[in-house]
């Protein structure tokens, strides 16, 4: 069956049961029903081909879809064979199923869900970092007083995995009130905020003095923390600079330059493991994870917390030589960043990417304090979709 268009002047949007926007889309043209799919053609001239079962399943029709919590009701378990009839109206898509069901399709709606369209997401793709890279900065006014200084750093962060907020207050538990901003804490075993400071008995080595050469926080988890902010209190010691590492950029320069030692590293799982008098965390994993296409989506590399080295003999000394090498690399200056936070700075970077560490301080010749917490990358996502609805 094939319709035309019609002339109505006025072509509201229809409701989706969607909260991103899609209204500023092309409205339809002309339709064409036959066998198992239905053709669409959009007035930008645009045309796709969409499954009957697919737009059944799509329905947005209060049967269909929840009309408080939008989630689909529709359970796709009867096979689709009739074609149903279809009509454009102001616009947009009526169907009448051959059960007398009715489904309303937003044109706009449907021109962003083309088949075989890539996902209109805002959430950036991971970019590496370059030898000029430096982290952006965004002052704690602009993140805090509107969408865009906060939209800028939830990119900056999730593009670079690394940002900086400056000019903030020097105010305890103000990483706390910034990271609920974004979402829930993450807590571990060193609870949902910590504090970053030399003390008495510690049970980590970042409550010491001592310089902390690169790392990623427990990674003796299944499931490490995603981020993790650092904010600056206090900064009067001598020495203490950060220093940090991209290290999906320091991993892609050992697969260039020996890629068996990539290879060791990304497929053999060694133990890591926390333990003290009341937790003991373990869990076994490769130093880095890649994902099916083969690109690196882990780091876990922390010396301290490696645990026994449970491998065969013949492969011990393979697995130790391109342990040094990527060492190596990630220490390498030509791959650090360094620089000391000053009070009323926060650092949040991705714990599973960049590694971060401390270069030794004196806490004789001042007061060094830092408050930290984590967060998940699905809230900073989840913030960002929210934030780009009203841009």
């Amino acid at each position: 069956m094939h319709v035309a268009v019609s002339d109505a002047a006025h072509e509201p949007p229809l409701d989706m049961r969607e909260l991103s926007p899609y209204a500023q889309a092309p409205r339809l043209r002309d339709v064409l029903a036959s066998g198992a799919r239905v053709t669409l053609t959009w007035r930008d001239g645009q045309q796709a081909h969409f499954p009957l079962s697919w737009l059944r399943d799509h329905c947005a029709c209060e049967e269909c879809r929840h009309t408080q919590t939008r989630e689909r009701l529709y359970v796709p378990l009867a096979e689709i064979c009739t074609a149903p009839d279809a009509r454009i109206e102001n616009g947009h898509l009526a169907l009448v199923w051959a059960d007398g069901h009715e489904s309303h399709f937003d044109g706009g709606w449907l021109h962003q869900r083309r088949p075989g369209e890539p996902s209109r997401d805002v959430i950036p793709m991971r970019r590496p970092w370059r030898e000029s890279f430096h982290p952006e900065r965004i002052t704690h006014a602009e993140f805090i007083t509107g969408a865009t200084g906060e939209r800028a750093w939830l990119e900056a962060l999730l593009r670079d995995g690394l940002v900086l907020l400056e000019d903030g207050p020097l105010a305890d538990e103000e990483v706390s009130r910034l990271a609920t901003r974004i979402g829930p804490l993450r807590s571990t075993n060193f609870g949902a905020r910590f504090d970053v400071r030399s003390k008495p008995n510690p049970n980590n080595a970042a409550y010491t003095a001592i310089g902390l050469t690169l790392h990623t926080d427990l990674p003796n988890w299944r499931q490490p923390p995603d981020i993790q902010l650092l904010y600056c209190l206090e900064n009067g010691a001598q020495g203490g600079e950060s220093l940090f590492a991209d290290g999906f950029q320091v991993a892609e320069v050992l697969r260039r330059d020996a890629p068996e030692a990539f290879r060791i590293l990304s497929e053999t799982p060694v133990d890591f493991r926390f333990q003290d008098e009341c937790q003991d965390i373990g869990v076994c994993a490769p130093i880095l994870e890649c994902d099916a296409d083969g690109k690196v989506v882990e780091v876990r590399f922390n010396n301290w917390i490696r645990d026994t080295l449970r491998l065969p003999a013949h492969e011990v000394d393979a697995w130790y030589e391109a342990y040094r090498h990527f060492w190596h690399l990630l220490h390498d200056p030509r791959h650090q960043l360094e620089f000391a936070l000053a009070p009323g700075q926060m650092i949040a970077f991705d714990n599973r990417r960049v590694l971060h560490g401390r270069r030794a301080f004196d806490p004789n010749t001042g007061r060094r304090h830092l408050q930290g917490t984590y967060l998940d990358r699905d809230m900073l996502e989840s913030r960002l979709r929210v934030l780009s609805r009203h841009s």
